[in-house]
């Protein structure tokens, strides 16, 4: 499909740049079948489910993966991306061409990387030099990843360690957070359960590719890349249990949604899985995991955009997003939500 069907003008006044305070006070649009469009908030999250309904979350952990450095007198910028192992990691480099192959970039506080290889995309493998974990020398460099849309308009500060981790955050490897969890508090989470609705999590380390855009004309010629994903099989048991008493999969957030259909056949059957995913849906993909998605407003052109409609027909998606902007919500990542249920 043309890449332009999936544009649309955002005023940049609806970009949000602070989380909505309490979370569960974010505004949530309800879109059920091709019913009426509601106007909610995402507390309302109960009264809007099912008994039986199974929400899914990403315990992935945002790691500060963003580095500042220097190469002898040349500044050099680093957003990891992928692990490779224990002290290798895929970065999109800013100012890669003063890099070189063998190279030593000096992070500061001590942290210093080889860069090893330059890749087909532009990404080079960086090595971290000593013993310590990688993740311990990005707590003393590294920043969090804010999106370049937010970071873009204002500095990272303390408030973002905190503001863009969800209360799920378990296991480190995250270069950006899934985002629609971030709206989620104990409170809602036991008002969910006292209605009946229950919660898994799975783990997705979501990559700097989220934020990339897409270059191609045609989707066909658009490469997504890969991220590493699990999902138990006790998780995989209960999942399929509950749809076989005619609960519905809820997928929150794209990246949880993303690895429920990797995993799944297409007799409908979640398995466990343990490895790299690239699933790129556009319209015409056939939904095999998933019955619904809680979901953040997202960027023009986007992948994720794509995906939303093809959960829901493009046509439907954009006269949401017409009517998300006409009324004031809040986009990307500390933004509002909708909910799509496109079975209603």
């Amino acid at each position: 499909m043309r890449v332009d069907l999936f544009d649309f003008d955002l005023p940049t006044d609806r970009i949000a740049l602070r989380p909505a305070r309490p979370r569960d006070s974010a505004r949530l649009l309800h879109v059920a079948g091709e019913g009426p469009f509601d106007d909610r908030r995402v507390s309302d999250l109960p009264q809007l489910l099912r008994k039986g309904d199974v929400l899914v979350f990403n315990d992935t952990r945002v790691i500060p993966a963003q580095l500042e450095g220097r190469r002898g007198e040349a500044r050099i910028g680093a957003t990891l991306h992928k692990r490779i192992d224990l002290r290798r990691w895929q970065a999109f480099v800013r100012n890669a061409k003063r890099l070189h192959p063998g190279d030593v970039i000096a992070f500061g506080a001590d942290v210093t990387a080889l860069a090893e290889t330059r890749h087909d995309d532009g990404s080079w493998t960086l090595a971290f030099a000593g013993n310590e974990p990688v993740e311990v020398l990005l707590e003393r460099a590294g920043r969090m990843p804010l999106p370049p849309y937010i970071a873009g308009k204002r500095a990272t500060d303390e408030a973002d360690r905190s503001d863009y981790q969800t209360m799920f955050a378990a296991r480190d490897g995250a270069v950006a957070a899934p985002t629609a969890a971030l709206h989620f508090t104990p409170g809602l989470l036991a008002a969910l359960a006292e209605a009946g609705i229950g919660h898994e999590t799975l783990t997705l380390h979501v990559g700097a590719g989220t934020f990339l855009p897409v270059k191609a004309d045609d989707t066909q010629s658009h490469a997504m890349h890969a991220e590493w994903g699990r999902i138990e099989p006790d998780t995989a048991d209960r999942l399929n249990a509950a749809r076989g008493q005619g609960g519905r999969i809820i997928a929150v957030g794209t990246t949880s949604l993303r690895l429920l259909e990797s995993a799944t056949g297409e007799d409908g059957v979640i398995r466990p899985f343990a490895g790299d995913t690239s699933i790129f849906i556009t319209p015409g993909y056939r939904f095999r995991a998933i019955d619904g998605l809680m979901t953040n407003f997202h960027l023009p052109r986007s992948t994720l955009f794509m995906l939303v409609s093809a959960l829901m027909g493009l046509e439907r998606m954009q006269a949401v997003y017409a009517h998300a902007i006409a009324d004031h919500y809040r986009f990307y990542s500390y933004g509002d939500a909708s909910l799509l249920l496109p079975n209603g």
